[in-house]
């Protein structure tokens, strides 16, 4: 069984800082992380060659650093690593990546099943996965727990709900992305961390792809960010000391005098 898992570099969201003139996230200095949901992705794949075999090849497209992360999934079990990177891709949003991703996924070849995270921690958007089925021409299921079944060409598997769940069944190939709910990703082996010391990670551009230069990156995007900011930071705050009886009774008297009890 060939499987492809999707993964993406993030900053990790405690530490990020956003430049107010370009509307953009502040990288240089911040670490980077796999994005959490997609470790659940790659536990999948892993415990998927187990039960039944064949190969499973981590996919990301990024700039050369994103070949970290490509690493650290090599140190958990995974067999082959593919890193989509390209000037030519930068400002790409999620219809650009997915394409980029889709034409990465072609070149390699024959595959039985895709997975990724749900969603990324730093976009929030979940539209990479569900595009990049668009693109592929493959069935799509979201918010998987749980796969009961891999039989021949078909996968029975139970997708979350807001109340339960549903038990759904697809055609292979498939690309699925996966909820927290379905495993518990596990720590990279002393085997993996030495295999993945010594990996040269296969690197494509745009050309190495045939991507087409109007689908990709800036130009290739529908869609543009307009404006990105925090919060603003509220104002009047109070620390109360004291017991807790004491600090309900402050509060209380506070919200009295304010007319809202």
């Amino acid at each position: 069984m060939n499987i492809i898992v999707l993964v993406k570099q993030v900053p990790d969201t405690a530490e990020v800082k956003i430049n107010r003139e370009t509307n953009t996230l502040i990288r240089d200095g911040v670490p980077s992380i796999i994005n959490p949901f997609d470790m659940y992705a790659i536990e999948e794949a892993l415990r998927l060659r187990e039960k039944h075999g064949g190969k499973v090849t981590a996919v990301t497209m990024g700039p050369p650093q994103a070949a970290e992360a490509l690493k650290q999934a090599v140190a958990m079990g995974v067999d082959d690593a593919v890193l989509l990177s390209d000037r030519a891709f930068a400002g790409a949003d999620t219809w650009a990546t997915s394409y980029a991703l889709a034409a990465g996924i072609r070149k390699i070849g024959t595959f039985d099943l895709v997975i990724a995270g749900k969603q990324a921690i730093d976009g929030d958007t979940a539209q990479v996965g569900p595009e990049t089925a668009d693109m592929l021409d493959i069935p799509f299921v979201a918010y998987i727990r749980k796969i009961e079944q891999v039989e021949g060409k078909k996968m029975v598997a139970e997708r979350l709900m807001d109340e339960g769940y549903d038990v759904v069944e697809t055609t292979l190939p498939a690309l699925i992305t996966v909820v927290k709910e379905i495993n518990e990703p596990r720590l990279p082996s002393l085997k993996g961390k030495m295999k993945a010391k010594n990996l040269t990670v296969t690197a494509w551009n745009a050309k190495d792809i045939n991507a087409d230069d109007a689908r990709i990156g800036l130009k290739g995007s529908p869609t543009q960010v307009v404006r990105i900011f925090p919060p603003a930071p509220r104002g009047n705050r109070e620390m109360l000391s004291g017991s807790i009886d004491e600090q309900v009774g402050t509060v209380a008297k506070n919200l009295k005098g304010q007319s809202l009890i």
